[in-house]
């Protein structure tokens, strides 16, 4: 397929995990893609993959929590492509803490790069989608829609997400955006592969954000992200799909 023929998808997130799966399945449909994260090196070894399946890529370094750095990002992707049709919001953090634990400055970084990032990113971004008429995808999570033990900062923020999304979708609507997330559970990613459990954690808890199969690879998120991302979507505005193995039916 091409369903991303002469489109440019700026995401975030893109050294790594869903970020970087998405980057290669959409360079693989004909994107250009902008790969943008905090983490330069990786985002441009990304950008690398996706040059060699003979997309137009490039890295931008942007730190999703600070204006300036989000500006810049935006700036880049139109100097380099003249325009974005697509915002993948995909960047985010994640640590678990017994709630009476969780400290003021960790709840405050977690909200800041998973939310007000996905905030500041679609709001420099949408001149140039509504020029588009494009489209953006918000990368929630199961843990936005259901109780996750030991994770109220991601929680608070992913739910955030939720409603943020509709929001812009409602708002934007009628000027040919569309806004869609996503919501992830049970999807291996450098996140979880960096999970530890909390002093006194019960365990028996985890039954609660599992997959009734077993855990799958950032690919399968991936898949979502570009159909949401993609003119096949047209029709699908201020939505929420989630991509969690039946963990919340």
């Amino acid at each position: 397929m091409n369903r991303f023929e002469n489109l440019v998808v700026l995401l975030t997130g893109a050294a790594s995990g869903i970020g970087k799966a998405s980057v290669l399945r959409m360079a693989q449909e004909g994107a250009s893609v902008v790969c943008a994260d905090i983490q330069t090196e990786a985002a441009e070894a990304t950008a690398k993959e996706a040059r060699e399946l003979g997309a137009k890529a490039i890295s931008v370094h942007v730190d999703v929590a600070d204006p300036a750095s989000v500006d810049e990002c935006i700036a880049a992707a139109i100097n380099e492509f003249g325009r974005i049709d697509a915002l993948c919001n995909i960047a985010g953090i994640l640590h678990f803490d017994n709630s009476h634990e969780l400290s003021l400055e960790r709840w405050d970084q977690i909200i800041a790069v998973n939310l007000t990032g996905t905030f500041l990113m679609t709001k420099a971004a949408l001149p140039h989608l509504i020029e588009s008429n494009g489209a953006i995808v918000n990368m929630a999570s199961t843990a936005g829609q259901a109780g996750q033990p030991w994770s109220a900062a991601y929680s608070a923020a992913k739910g955030g997400i939720l409603s943020f999304t509709r929001t812009i979708a409602v708002e934007y609507g009628r000027q040919g955006l569309r806004c869609n997330s996503l919501s992830p559970g049970g999807v291996i990613t450098p996140i979880h592969k960096e999970f530890q459990f909390p002093e006194g954690a019960d365990q028996s808890l985890l039954q609660r954000i599992s997959p009734l199969d077993k855990m799958r690879p950032a690919e399968v998120a991936a898949n979502v992200v570009a159909f949401l991302a993609s003119p096949d979507s047209i029709h699908i505005n201020g939505e929420d799909v989630r991509v969690d193995g039946g963990t919340l039916s």
